[in-house]
């Protein structure tokens, strides 16, 4: 099938998948605005595009890295089509491509590193380090079982608790919780693509935790994922009582987990997975509400 150069590099740079990246960020922001009551707009939206760089990267450098080894078939393959497996771009043009927006969020990211210091200058490297390093070198993060918590630690711990400091210049735990909370339904978002590309992956010698583990233990592990953003919220609300507002998305949560549970793996979990990303962002944005209708009313 033929497409435009342009549906091609969409499809490499995978935007449905940007919401991962996005949320965290502003979750940071929302809980910097209520610890000190203002933003720096400028390192707000620098922060945003570092961190959106740094996935875009990822996932150009993922689309040529998994089919130089052999992951993607696109005769097999059950998600959405990749770019260069199907013949679309070349792998090498996908890679400089990759290297070139690494290259541009740490450009960018040198004015994060002047506002904050050595910490963000080695959680910088290692977001970009983690990015290349989890479909590339001699031993891929995400071909051991540890794409999973990589999502969870950079695209919700560091995402957070790295976007509060830049506003406050100082480490704050709440902030650390709610990284480790939001990094719960980034996570999952991967175990649906796993789950999905379990047998294919097995195939490819991909040793993913779906492989690992098998398909039950992927379901109850997306059931774990998905509920404990809720239960995380608990003691948030009691310092900051409006993020309850995270509570109104328990019932897409739990049909998330249903249809995870009712469906084989295949086609359907494409929608799922993206429904996945979106609920990580409508939970992301009423907490983020509630932080802010926190500060704004007065709650401590």
């Amino acid at each position: 099938m033929a497409v435009t150069p342009s549906a091609a590099w969409i499809a490499a740079v995978r935007p449905r998948t940007l919401l991962v990246g996005g949320t965290p960020v502003l979750v940071g922001l929302a809980q910097a605005w209520r610890e000190a009551g203002r933003l720096d707009t400028g390192i707000a939206l620098l922060t945003l595009l570092v961190a959106l760089a740094i996935q875009v990267a990822t996932n150009l450098h993922n689309d040529a890295a998994d089919f130089d080894r052999g992951a993607d078939d696109p005769h097999t393959r059950q998600g959405p089509a990749r770019a260069v497996a199907q013949g679309w771009l070349p792998a090498a043009t996908v890679r400089r491509a990759a290297y070139a927006v690494f290259g541009i969020a740490v450009l960018l990211g040198l004015g994060l590193v002047a506002r904050g210091g050595w910490p963000i200058l080695l959680l910088g490297l290692a977001a970009v380090g983690s990015g290349l390093a989890y479909t590339g070198g001699p031993r891929p993060l995400g071909y051991l079982g540890l794409g999973e918590v990589f999502v969870w630690a950079f695209f919700g711990v560091a995402a957070v608790g790295g976007t509060v400091y830049l506003q406050t210049l100082r480490l704050d735990p709440q902030a650390l919780w709610l990284g480790a909370v939001l990094g719960f339904p980034a996570a999952a978002v991967l175990v649906v693509n796993n789950a999905r590309d379990r047998l294919a992956d097995a195939r490819a010698g991909k040793r993913t935790l779906a492989v690992r583990w098998g398909l039950p233990a992927m379901r109850s592990l997306y059931a774990a994922l998905m509920l404990a953003p809720v239960l995380g919220l608990v003691p948030l609300v009691v310092q900051s009582p409006w993020t309850a507002l995270g509570w109104v998305t328990l019932p897409w949560a739990l049909a998330l987990v249903h249809e995870m549970h009712s469906h084989p793996p295949g086609p359907a979990y494409n929608g799922l997975l993206v429904a996945t990303a979106r609920w990580e962002a409508g939970f992301g944005l009423l907490v983020a509400t509630g932080l802010v209708l926190s500060r704004a009313l007065g709650a401590p």
